[in-house]
C-alpha cells in the first residue's frame, strides 16, 4: 500500500490558518467554510502524525512542528502558482481597474501587481494608489473594478482584509498635543475618518483648529511629524518618530477601521475574481 501523501489544498489551508491566527479567519480568506478548514488542518495533523496548531481562545499558534512545516509549505504554494502561469496556454485576457490606499503603496502594491503579473500576464492593469475615501464612489460610476478601502461599517460585495486600530497620534519630538486649541491634521475631503475625528473632539469639549489637510496619509503623517498638529492614523501608519495619545491626555479612544476588498461590476471576470484572490493573499501575508 502506497503511503499517503501531502495534498496541496491541505498546505494551502494550513498557510491561511497560520497567516491569520485562527481556523474561522483563514478559512475566510481561501474562501472556505469554517467547518470544512477545520476539517482539513485535522487531516494534514493525521498524515504528520502531530499537531500543527495549538489551540486557545484567541485562535490557534503554530507548534514546533508547524513552523518547520510553514516555510516548506510555502514553497510548495509558490512553486504551483509559478508553474500554472509558465504552463497556461489560455491565460487570461482583458483589463483590471484597481484601488489600493496610498498607505499600502510600498509594503503591498509591488507584492500584487508582480504576482499577478506574473500568472496572467496578458491582462493589463491600471492601479490608482490614492486617497481612498474616493475608491467607493469610484466603483460606483464603474471607474474601478476592485478596491481596498478603509471603513466602519462593511458594505454589501465586500470581503474584510484586516481590521485595523486607530489612534489620535501626535509627534515623540514635540508637544503640540498640549496646545489649546488643539491644531489637528486631517484628510481634505469629506469621509468617514475626517467626521469621526471631529465628532470625537467636540464629544471630549477639546478646542481645536484645523491647521493642515492632505489627500493622501503620507501628507498626514509629514504633519504630524513636523510638529505642525495631531492627526487620526492606523496602526498601520505608526512609525518611530510617531506616538498614540491616550484617553488620559484628553484624547478620547477611537473606533476600530476595518480595511475591505469591494468589488464591482469588472470583478466577476475570470480576471477579476483572480485578481481579488491575489490581493486577498498579499494582504493576509501583509498582517502575517
Amino acid at each position: 500500500m502506497s503511503p499517503e501523501r501531502l495534498d496541496s489544498e491541505l498546505l494551502r489551508t494550513f498557510l491561511a490558518v497560520a497567516e491569520a491566527g485562527s481556523v474561522s479567519g483563514g478559512a475566510e480568506r481561501i474562501l472556505r467554510s469554517q467547518s470544512a478548514a477545520s476539517l482539513q488542518i485535522k487531516r494534514l495533523e493525521g498524515l504528520l502524525g502531530t499537531p500543527v496548531f495549538e489551540r486557545h481562545a484567541r485562535g490557534v499558534s503554530l507548534t514546533a512542528t508547524g513552523e518547520k512545516l510553514q516555510p516548506l509549505a510555502q514553497q510548495v504554494a509558490d512553486l504551483l502558482d509559478t508553474a500554472i502561469g509558465d504552463l497556461r496556454s489560455d491565460g487570461l485576457e482583458g483589463s483590471l481597474r484597481i484601488g489600493v490606499p496610498d498607505e499600502f503603496g510600498e509594503a503591498v502594491l509591488p507584492r500584487i501587481v508582480a504576482r499577478f503579473a506574473r500568472h496572467h500576464p496578458r491582462v493589463e492593469l491600471v492601479v490608482r494608489c490614492a486617497f481612498s475615501a474616493d475608491f467607493p464612489s469610484a466603483l460606483s460610476q464603474g471607474e474601478l473594478d476592485l478596491a481596498v478601502h478603509a471603513v466602519e461599517t462593511t458594505p454589501p460585495a465586500s470581503q474584510i482584509l484586516a481590521r485595523e486600530k486607530t489612534y489620535w497620534v501626535g509627534s515623540r519630538l514635540h508637544s503640540v498635543h498640549e496646545q489649546d486649541p488643539l491644531p489637528v491634521a486631517l484628510f481634505d475631503r469629506a469621509c468617514w475618518w475626517r467626521d469621526r475625528a471631529l465628532q470625537t473632539l467636540e464629544a471630549a469639549g477639546r478646542r481645536y483648529c484645523v491647521v493642515y489637510t492632505s489627500e493622501s496619509v503620507t501628507g498626514v503623517v509629514a504633519a504630524i511629524e513636523a510638529g505642525v498638529a495631531v492627526g487620526l492614523l492606523g496602526e498601520s501608519s505608526l512609525r518611530d518618530g510617531l506616538q498614540p495619545l491616550s484617553p488620559a491626555e484628553g484624547f478620547p479612544r477611537m473606533p476600530e477601521s476595518l480595511l475591505v476588498l469591494e468589488k464591482g461590476p469588472g470583478a466577476r471576470s475570470a480576471a477579476g475574481r483572480a485578481m481579488a484572490t491575489t490581493i486577498v493573499e498579499a494582504f493576509a501575508r501583509h498582517a502575517s
